[in-house]
């Protein structure tokens, strides 16, 4: 698991990267979230920060699980928004399933995603693989 972070924390140019092929990555990516926000200046709202946190757990968890066992996050944040891309090797588009209400084997994840965000989207690459954007108003 690699951490990049690029210092410019200012609104027009904030940008963070983390790579990971673990389930230890998540909790780096985690921290790597709650960082990048505390550093931007102005500072966003602290719900927008719980909300990237819980939204980039869910989406590298994801990419484990699901996109081929590892991913790259890439945070940034321009004047009105604050971005989460997380890249894996798998061309497969995530999708919802019906939760397991017992605990066992979640389902919540997407769906949780998809209401948090402002706008998500899904693109191919790099390579095989595809990107999925969640992007939050600042």
């Amino acid at each position: 698991m690699t951490h990049t972070t690029i210092p410019d924390t200012s609104a027009s140019a904030a940008r963070s990267v983390v790579r990971g092929d673990s389930t230890e990555s998540v909790h780096w990516a985690r921290k790597a979230a709650r960082t990048f926000t505390d550093r931007l200046s102005p500072a966003p709202d602290p719900d927008l920060a719980d909300t990237l946190v819980l939204v980039v757990s869910e989406l590298v968890t994801n990419a484990l699980r699901h996109g081929g066992g590892r991913f790259t996050l890439r945070l940034s944040a321009g004047p009105g928004t604050v971005t989460a891309a997380v890249s894996d090797p798998s061309p497969v588009r995530p999708h919802g399933r019906t939760p397991d209400l017992d605990g066992a084997t979640g389902g919540f994840g997407w769906h949780m995603v998809r209401r948090l965000s402002q706008a998500l989207t899904v693109t191919p690459g790099p390579g095989a693989g595809k990107t999925v954007r969640a992007r939050f108003a600042r």
